[in-house]
């Protein structure tokens, strides 16, 4: 994320007065919308369909489509934001959104005509910055835990259920460990979105609203000192274990029974082995407070230098809420982000099963926090790789929480 970031920022200094973005006009009067997407070629496939249907329900608007890998298109797009040439339409990630508002190349949605009314209330303000929106997702998913039934039961195990605690999850993973046939889980605690589950569940968060880091060294002491402890007794699964497998999960191997990841992994991971998995509740420290909120998939976004802003907030709008773009997509941008969409789509097998999931929780969703400030991606790559060197005993916890610190504090001041 970081070097897209510098791209951004090097071209924007050399692309002052370039013109705006935007399509050619006919002569006719039809207006011609430049829409950027990422993803393969069954998105690109899936995306024309409901181009073609929003053409046709507006025939004075043409939209040329463009797509690429999802790496890149984020060059492509800090080369073309930056020229003052960006798409009308483009797709946006959650984790650049403050980026490219903070550059001022996105247009406030809300000085047009969007249509944000349907969204689902998790969802509601997701995608503003300081006050603008410059973002609508089309889905999301959540923080959630994934089980394997078989696995408890052989260890005498019951499954997981709402309201388990953390000291209970704890003691589950050393009963499968000792009595299992397998070890418990797998070190979530080296996972970025496992400890900012845990901060927001005390009412803290992983930023603060300036953007530097939201919690405290002896908070990531206490947090990495128990997943050290719980590597040395062996309710985790050894690091060097999971290297041999890579890149695939252990849970999948049949090596651990429970793992962490967003609710999204459920399909993949349910193509990838034959045993029964089954979508679980993020344990918490009080009742009620899992810590859980619905993190966009993807956004659409407007540039700020569009000719054409009403006509592009009627894309996004009709993208984000035509039940029809609904049963097309069905899960392909995430479990839809409008209620009409929703219930449109035909769900079946894995994300029938992350749909009843997100479902379920939906009241004890909280709003999901703003968006991360420029450097969060290096932040997370570093949180991981950090936690690993705890894992493989190379370094001792106060030591890596020092370099961690070190590191996130650069990354976020850069």
């Amino acid at each position: 994320m970081r070097r897209f970031g510098t791209a951004l920022a090097a071209a924007i200094l050399l692309a002052a007065g370039l013109t705006a973005c935007g399509g050619d006009d006919d002569a006719g009067g039809t207006v011609t919308l430049r829409f950027s997407w990422w993803g393969n070629a069954d998105r690109a496939a899936l995306m024309q369909q409901s181009i073609d249907l929003f053409q046709a329900a507006n025939p004075t608007i043409k939209v040329t489509p463009s797509f690429q890998e999802f790496e890149a298109y984020w060059q492509k797009m800090a080369t073309e934001t930056a020229g003052g040439n960006a798409p009308d339409v483009l797709q946006m990630d959650f984790a650049y959104l403050r980026e490219y508002a903070d550059r001022n190349v996105l247009l406030d949605l809300k000085k047009t005509d969007v249509n944000v009314g349907d969204l689902i209330p998790a969802f509601q303000g997701v995608g503003e910055v300081d006050g603008a929106l410059y973002g609508v997702p089309t889905g999301g998913n959540t923080w959630c835990m994934f089980y394997n039934p078989a696995l408890l039961k052989d260890a005498g195990v019951e499954e997981p259920k709402d309201g388990i605690t953390w000291d209970q999850y704890h003691a589950l993973l050393d009963t499968v460990s000792k009595k299992g046939k397998t070890y418990g889980g797998s070190n979530y605690r080296s996972v970025i979105y496992s400890f900012e589950s845990w901060l927001l569940q005390q009412g803290g968060r992983l930023y603060t609203e300036d953007g530097t880091l939201g919690f405290t060294r002896d908070q990531l002491i206490a947090y990495w000192t128990v997943g050290k402890q719980y590597i040395d007794d062996g309710r985790f699964i050894p690091a060097e274990k999971v290297a041999q497998i890579e890149p695939a999960s252990p849970i999948v191997k049949d090596l651990i029974a429970t793992e962490f990841r967003w609710d999204n992994f459920f399909a993949r991971y349910a193509g990838e082995t034959d045993a029964e998995l089954k979508i679980g509740p993020v344990p918490v420290i009080t009742p009620g407070a899992t810590g859980q909120y619905l993190k966009p998939a993807m956004l659409l976004s407007a540039s700020a230098r569009t000719d054409h802003p009403e006509e592009s907030a009627k894309l996004i709008s009709f993208l984000i809420n035509d039940p029809q773009v609904g049963r097309i997509f069905g899960s392909n941008r995430g479990i839809p982000a409008t209620n009409a969409q929703r219930k449109a789509a035909v769900l079946e097998g894995p994300a029938a099963a992350i749909a009843a999931y997100e479902e379920a929780i939906a009241p004890l969703l909280q709003q999901a926090p703003p968006a991360p400030p420029k450097g969060a991606g290096t932040v997370e790559a570093a949180f991981l790789r950090i936690a690993d060197e705890i894992s493989y005993g190379r370094s001792a916890v106060p030591d890596a929480v020092d370099a961690f610190f070190a590191e996130a504090e650069d990354a976020l001041a850069g």
